[in-house]
C-alpha cells in the first residue's frame, strides 16, 4: 500500500520516518544490485513501496535521496560504532571493511550522477574525526591549520580508499588498505618506526 504524502510533508511523525528509511533502503539495494546511480525515480518509490510524489517531497529528486542513502548508511553503520574511544588502527579497519562489503553501492556512487556530492559529503562526515586525529598527532594547532590539515588528510584518504573500491581485485580485503592507509600515516607523521614495523608485517 502506498503512503500518501500530501499529509506527512513537513510533519516528522512515525509515518515520516518509515516511509523515508524505505527510500533510502532501497536505494541503497537497488544502486548495489544494478551498479549504477541511474536508477529511475519511479524505481525507487516501487520498491519502497511509496509515490513517485513523496520521493520529490521528501528528497527533492533521485540523486539528493541516494547521497542521502548513503550518508545514513556510514552514519548507523560505521560511524555509530566507533565510539570515541576507538583507536586509530581499529578504527581504520572498521571502515575498510565497511567500505568492502558495501563495494557495489558505493563504487556505483562514486563513478555515477553522485561523485562529486558524494566525496563531499564523505569529507564532512569524517572531518571532526580527521581533526582530533590530527591534533592528538600534532599537539596545539590553530583552529585553521587544525581544520586545514584535516581536509588534507581526507583528500588522501579519499582518493585511495576511491581507488581501492573502483578498481581493487575482487574480493577487496579491508585489511590490506587499512595497512596501506596506516602506512602513509606514518610516514606523513614522521613514525619511521611504525611505517618499518608494518612494512615487514606485509
Amino acid at each position: 500500500m502506498e503512503v500518501d504524502g500530501a499529509q506527512e510533508l513537513g510533519t516528522p511523525d512515525r509515518r515520516v520516518r518509515r516511509s523515508r528509511a524505505a527510500l533510502m533502503a532501497a536505494a541503497v539495494r537497488l544502486v548495489s544490485e544494478r551498479g549504477t546511480t541511474a536508477i529511475p525515480v519511479t524505481d525507487l518509490a516501487e520498491a519502497a513501496d511509496v509515490s513517485r510524489r513523496l520521493v520529490y517531497l521528501q528528497f527533492g529528486d533521485g540523486d539528493t535521496l541516494l547521497l542521502e542513502a548513503a550518508v545514513d548508511l556510514i552514519r548507523r553503520e560505521l560511524l555509530a560504532q566507533s565510539g570515541d574511544g576507538t583507536a586509530v588502527v581499529e578504527g581504520v579497519l572498521a571502515m575498510a571493511r565497511h567500505f568492502a562489503g558495501h563495494r557495489s553501492f558505493y563504487r556505483a556512487m562514486l563513478t555515477g550522477s553522485c561523485a562529486f556530492a558524494m566525496t563531499r559529503a564523505l569529507d564532512n562526515l569524517f572531518g571532526s574525526q580527521n581533526e582530533q586525529v590530527v591534533r592528538e598527532q600534532f599537539g596545539e594547532l590553530d583552529e585553521d591549520t587544525a581544520r586545514d590539515l584535516a581536509a588534507f588528510v581526507a583528500g588522501g584518504t579519499g582518493a585511495v580508499v576511491n581507488e581501492w573500491l573502483i578498481n581493487g581485485a575482487d574480493p577487496l580485503e579491508p585489511q590490506v588498505l587499512a595497512d596501506r592507509l596506516l602506512r602513509l600515516w606514518a610516514v606523513f607523521a614522521g613514525d619511521r618506526t611504525t611505517l618499518a614495523t608494518r612494512g615487514h608485517d606485509q
